[in-house]
């Protein structure tokens, strides 16, 4: 059965951490050889590499998202492998982000992917039958899978069966055990005593007489004749189960040998389990990230170092459709699968704050929830976040603030990046794309407190950062008591263009400093971004953002398909037959005014989208040759709600105007109302807004809004 221990949250948070910091150290030497890792690295006993911020990767791109299967259902429904296949289209950009996308045939994920596009639902998407041997077990089945068992404490045989429907959608046989096996293995992670048990457990969920099975045992078998060796171990998988012997790019079998080592003989220890790992080499994030990912949840938030933790700081990057889902943090990712677990077992509906779209309590030990400190610079000076039990506002836990030495009116700040750029990143790793997670408009709120110490005269204010013009919009001043919290509440004024980076406090010493330094610890607790936007764009004074890679993304949007660009001052969208769809704003929008300037340029179909929750689910209202037609998407189609007679030019611009209110849109265009329609069927109450240009066709886009409905 599924049981909820009192350390269930720290051992999912734990696993996460694990997850993250094993793809992180193993990226750059991806598909290396051992010898050339040993050339290079001799002993790896940290980090090799150093990233501003680690980007995007598929191994964590799947876990993120695919959980939300389970998320999704009615309360209570037990959910298919078709269910799987949906959570994919839903998601996963059309041939870009996610996944390597190598080709039909090369890259099995590409494959099931296009497969699912075409309307073949899972299993039989990924089936050995459909795709074969050498495509259905390639490694993707094993290294998305440590979520199940993160989802299912101590449940491995419900781990596996979740992990199997999940790699169904793309593999087949023992591409599937790979998934059963790894997923068991978390599960078991979470009651275990040891490496060796969990293996054990494991075992249990998969075929006895597979060649998955028999690779584990064979490798069990030489680490009880050779405990210390991990090396001789690896020459022995090398020579029974090199990639030499099997088909594919990335096949399973050498994979899952090397995971089995770096668990066997890292024997509970998280350094040592994960660099052994790396240095074994071939798909090396991928197979440390699922050490890495058992470890953690065994060993617990203890066993893992702060110098694995200290250079993530809680971040996560991911690169699905949904921009304002690829800025996450570890805590806040660990407190949603421990909410979601206990919706689908336990039938618990998902917490709910109603208007508060994020809120960092900083409860789990160690999490600083991504934020970040800046101080001015040509100073002597630290200024370090650390996450403690001294004291807290509400709960056990804050965020702690050190500051060691100030400089009277200078400004020191906290904050969270809420917007990235490519400057952010030292590669284009699975192409991530951003929507801001914070807009003009709303509010955010915050306790503070200072702690009796060198320095007893400080204001804090609220602050946004714009990135479009550097500049800095500020709440107001309060100078802070001492040993007491106080809230600090500020609703950001409107910002005609404005595209939010940061949202934070500035610390700002009163006195003049004399003699010794002065330092300064401060105290956050019971962060909260709510409300509702107010955004206001013009594509004249947008841009495009180019990555290292050369691929350019216009800034704050994420597509789909299709090609969009800025051009002339204006954001231009088209496409080849299906729909080319760009997005834009955050997935927690629910009721709201959008309006948008919109110039057909060629072809019969041209549109804007609301309420987007994704590729395969949102509204949009298109201008179609004669009439103005309200549209749903279900899956891959579409399907006109309602429609209107409508006569357009090409060349001209049009005003079209959505209120959103709850099930009932009311559209206008140039102010005169001619849709008003309420859907009565599963209607979608959130999401994104954006753009679409459908039948071949070709769009321009001269500006659009975003308010409150009076």
């Amino acid at each position: 059965m599924v049981t909820y221990r009192s350390d269930y949250a720290e051992r999912v948070y734990a696993g996460w951490l694990g997850k993250v910091i094993g793809v992180r150290h193993g990226a750059n030497i991806e598909n290396w050889t051992y010898e050339r890792i040993e050339r290079a690295f001799g002993e790896i006993t940290d980090y090799i590499y150093d990233f501003k911020n680690f980007a995007a990767d598929d191994d964590i791109n799947g876990p993120l998202f695919f959980m939300h299967a389970l998320a999704e259902l009615p309360l209570h429904q037990k959910v298919t492998a078709e269910d799987m296949g949906k959570v994919w289209l839903n998601y996963i950009a059309d041939g870009h982000g996610f996944f390597w996308w190598g080709g039909y045939g090369i890259s099995t994920e590409h494959t099931a992917y296009l497969n699912l596009k075409h309307g073949m639902a899972a299993p039989q998407s990924g089936s050995l039958e459909q795709n074969t041997k050498a495509v259905a077990e390639q490694i993707g089945g094993q290294i998305f899978s440590d979520i199940w068992g993160l989802l299912a404490p101590g449940d491995t045989d419900a781990a596996a069966d979740l992990a199997e429907k999940m790699s169904s959608v793309s593999h087949d046989r023992n591409g599937i055990y790979g998934g059963r096996f790894v997923a068991a293995c978390s599960a078991a992670a979470f009651e275990s005593t040891s490496v060796k048990e969990v293996i054990q457990r494991a075992l249990t969920t998969i075929p006895q007489d597979s060649s998955y099975s028999e690779v584990v045992k064979d490798i069990i078998r030489f680490h009880n004749e050779h405990p210390r060796d991990w090396r001789a171990c690896f020459r022995y998988i090398q020579s029974h189960y090199g990639y030499d012997r099997y088909p594919g790019i990335c096949h399973i079998i050498p994979n899952t040998a090397v995971v089995v080592l770096g668990l066997l003989y890292g024997d509970g220890d998280f350094s040592n389990s994960i660099n052994i790992t790396n240095m074994c080499g071939w798909d090396t994030d991928c197979n440390v990230g699922n050490v890495g990912a058992i470890v953690g949840i065994l060993t617990g938030l203890t066993g893992i170092g702060v110098q694995w933790t200290a250079p993530i700081n809680d971040f996560v990057c991911a690169s699905s459709v949904v921009g304002s889902q690829n800025i996450q943090d570890i805590a806040t990712v660990a407190q949603h699968t421990v909410a979601i677990s206990k919706r689908y077992f336990l039938g618990q509906e998902l917490p709910d704050e109603p208007g508060v779209h994020a809120h960092f309590d900083f409860e789990l030990p160690g999490s600083t929830h991504a934020f970040r400190n800046h101080y001015p610079q040509g100073l002597p000076v630290t200024m370090v976040c650390n996450n403690t039990d001294r004291v807290a506002f509400s709960g056990k836990r804050s965020l702690q603030v050190s500051i060691s030495s100030l400089v009277g009116g200078e400004s020191y700040r906290t904050y969270l990046k809420t917007y990235y750029t490519p400057e952010d990143f030292n590669d284009s790793r699975y192409d991530p794309s951003f929507t801001p997670l914070f807009y003009p408009g709303q509010s955010v709120s915050m306790n503070v407190y200072i702690s009796q110490g060198d320095e007893e005269q400080v204001a804090a204010r609220l602050y946004v950062h714009n990135i479009q013009d550097g500049t800095r919009v500020y709440g107001e001043r309060t100078v802070l008591p001492i040993e007491k919290w106080t809230t600090l509440t500020w609703k950001v004024p409107s910002i005609p263009g404005a595209v939010l980076s940061e949202v934070g406090v500035e610390w700002i010493p009163l006195a003049e400093i004399f003699g010794q330094p002065k330092s300064l610890t401060a105290y956050i607790d019971n962060v909260q971004l709510q409300g509702e936007p107010e955004i206001d764009i013009s594509f004249a004074s947008e841009k495009l953002e180019v990555w290292p890679t050369l691929r350019q993304e216009v800034r704050q949007l994420t597509h789909l398909r299709g090609l969009w660009m800025l051009e002339d001052g204006l954001l231009t969208g088209s496409g080849a037959g299906e729909s080319a769809e760009a997005y834009t704003g955050a997935h927690y929008f629910k009721d709201y005014t959008y309006e948008a300037a919109i110039r057909p340029v060629i072809g019969s179909s041209h549109g804007v989208l609301f309420r987007v929750q994704g590729a395969s689910r949102s509204y949009a209202v298109v201008l179609k040759k004669g009439h103005l037609a309200l549209m749903k998407k279900e899956g891959t189609n579409w399907r006109t709600l309602q429609e209107t007679p409508f006569i357009w030019r090409h060349g001209v611009d049009y005003r079209i105007s959505v209120v959103a209110a709850d099930n009932r849109f009311s559209i206008s265009v140039d102010g005169e109302l001619l849709l008003d329609y309420t859907d009565h069927e599963n209607p979608y109450v959130s999401g994104q807004v954006g753009f679409v240009t459908m039948d071949s066709s070709r769009t321009a886009y001269v500006s659009y809004h975003i308010h409150p409905n009076k």
